[in-house]
């Protein structure tokens, strides 16, 4: 678990909405410092193979290898953060699984990967697909024209996940066989029909920012559409430049852990 011990959680819903206000508890930080780290890591590459680097060529080398996948920027950490902590999350709170860890596929250590920030998937009892289109934004301060910015992506392609993004899920679901390769075929079904109804489609907003809870976030879930489930969730990191800087210096100490 990682939000369990590290935060509390207000929540507030209505017709559909949920509203979800989180903020650091009193020494959870500390109590979650190596599971986030860990978590970073995993991110951005498989712990399997992080330990056979570490085997073969030590915490150096392995460390030199993580680098690699890890941006440097600050505005591309800040981003890529967001994205990490929207996904676990996701999978620690939702019926939702975020089936690809997207940021070991990027071409660049610096580029942004097109497409929506996370899909969650969650089959229902009659093996229907369920969907979970996310934007994440981290900010020191979040402003209006960051909600804005995240609303219009979720609201493309009629607030469908992006197909670029479902097929590239399918594809890596399809390269390990057996389940997984059923759920990527289902996947494909999906965009091939276009078919899935917006109650088969959820949109997350997770937001990540030194400022408190902004008001254009609560606007703009009020005025988000009626017709699927929607959920804003805001996590206050007051020391956020800090605090990213931090979590990525640890998640490149191996050997200190």
């Amino acid at each position: 678990m990682l939000y369990q011990p590290w935060c509390d959680k207000e929540v507030e819903e209505d017709a559909g909405k949920q509203l979800w206000r989180l903020a650091e508890r009193e020494g959870g930080r500390a109590a979650i410092e190596a599971i986030l780290t860990t978590r970073i890591r995993s991110h951005y590459d498989n712990l399997v193979q992080i330990a056979d680097d570490v085997r073969e060529l030590g915490y150096p080398g392995a460390a030199a290898i993580l680098s690699e996948r890890m941006p440097r920027s600050v505005r591309a950490r800040s981003g890529e953060l967001g994205e990490i902590l929207a996904t676990e999350l996701v999978e620690e709170h939702l019926d939702f699984k975020v089936p690809v860890r997207r940021l070991r596929y990027k071409d660049g250590r610096e580029m942004a990967l097109r497409g929506d920030d996370f899909v969650g998937l969650r089959l229902d009892d009659q093996a229907n697909l369920h969907f979970l289109k996310g934007e994440s934004k981290s900010r020191a301060n979040l402003a209006k024209a960051t909600i804005s910015e995240a609303r219009e992506a979720l609201s493309r392609d009629d607030g469908r996940p992006t197909a670029t993004s479902l097929l590239f899920v399918a594809d890596r679901l399809m390269e390990g066989g057996g389940e997984r390769w059923d759920v990527g075929r289902k996947i494909r079904n999906e965009v091939a029909s276009r078919a899935a109804p917006p109650a088969r489609t959820s949109h997350m907003l997770f937001t990540m920012s030194g400022n408190a809870t902004p008001q254009a976030q609560l606007d703009d879930l009020a005025a988000a559409g009626g017709n699927r489930p929607h959920l804003s969730a805001h996590l206050r990191i007051e020391d956020h430049q800090a605090f990213i800087r931090a979590c990525y210096e640890r998640a490149l100490a191996l050997g200190n852990d």
